[in-house]
């Protein structure tokens, strides 16, 4: 057993099945372009679907095409979207708002925002990115959205800006996990998880920076290791002026203890254990400024 799976098992007490989880595909239907009954009273008759209980819009799809070739996925009807990772947008709650997106790129969360505010306030989305802009624009242009502005930008100089929003999403550049790469463990160190979280933890505070008082920050990554998780909130914890709300979805409490006790409030943030889930593995923090 290897150093992250012998830590996994640490924290679960029991690793069986982890590693054998199959992701389905899953879409997230886009309701700027089309109801959600009528897209799926449509798509139905080419391929099968299955409502994704904890995924406002999401649905799994058996088919036998690709579903990245369809017309209505190039009318901007659907979106591809992993299930796990259509849940940051659903636990920050966008309205009327001026909201930003920090690593914005190809536009996955960046036309759920515009979703779920139904094109009205504002989304301020960055990337440093090039090309990745590019599948930015395209996927704002395809699915309908009206209501962002797009820069490039390194999300530790967002102060540039001189403003301050209401909500932001920061669904930080992480180490990834297992389930979307088989060679994963063959790649990582404790190491390099370490040193990624320096950068989450820059982002996190130029973010925060920026967040009006009361105003909501969501902080997710599809990694699973406690530095690039837990390690970073309890961090932000102890230096900034916040408090951390219920992550009312599916998973797990945050750990709170690992060799180091952690803030308590921290079993407030959520936790996707893929062979818990059916997901890739997820975690989500709901943080407010005060």
């Amino acid at each position: 057993m290897n150093q992250f799976l012998k830590r996994y098992n640490e924290i679960l007490g029991d690793v069986r099945g982890l590693k054998e989880i199959r992701l389905p595909e899953t879409i997230r239907v886009n309701t700027l372009r089309i109801s959600e009954n009528e897209f799926v009273e449509r798509f139905s008759k080419k391929a099968s679907l299955e409502k994704i209980k904890f995924a406002d819009f999401g649905y799994k799809v058996k088919s036998n095409f690709s579903i990245g070739s369809t017309p209505e996925y190039l009318q901007g009807f659907y979106y591809i979207q992993e299930a796990a990772a259509q849940l940051p947008v659903q636990v920050l709650e966008p309205g009327n708002e001026l909201v930003l997106e920090i690593g914005a790129a190809p536009g996955g969360k960046t036309t759920q925002l515009a979703q779920y505010m139904k094109n009205k306030g504002k989304i301020v989305a960055i990337d440093i990115d090039d090309k990745r802009l590019g599948a930015l624009r395209n996927n704002l242009e395809r699915c309908g959205v009206k209501n962002c502005i797009i820069y490039k930008k390194d999300g530790r100089f967002v102060a540039d800006f001189g403003l301050k929003f209401d909500k932001i999403l920061l669904d930080a550049p992480c180490s990834g996990n297992f389930i979307t790469d088989n060679k994963w463990f063959d790649k990582r160190t404790l190491k390099g998880i370490e040193e990624r979280s320096v950068m989450q933890k820059a982002l996190l505070a130029s973010a925060l920076s920026v967040l009006k008082k009361d105003g909501v920050l969501v902080y997710s990554t599809c990694s699973l290791e406690p530095e690039e998780n837990e390690f970073v909130v309890d961090w932000a914890l102890k230096s900034f002026k916040i408090k951390l709300e219920e992550v009312n979805t599916i998973g797990d409490p945050g750990i709170t203890f690992l060799k180091r006790k952690l803030d308590g409030q921290i079993k407030k943030c959520r936790r996707l254990w893929p062979h818990k889930t059916g997901t890739q593995g997820f975690f989500i923090a709901k943080i407010r400024k005060i």
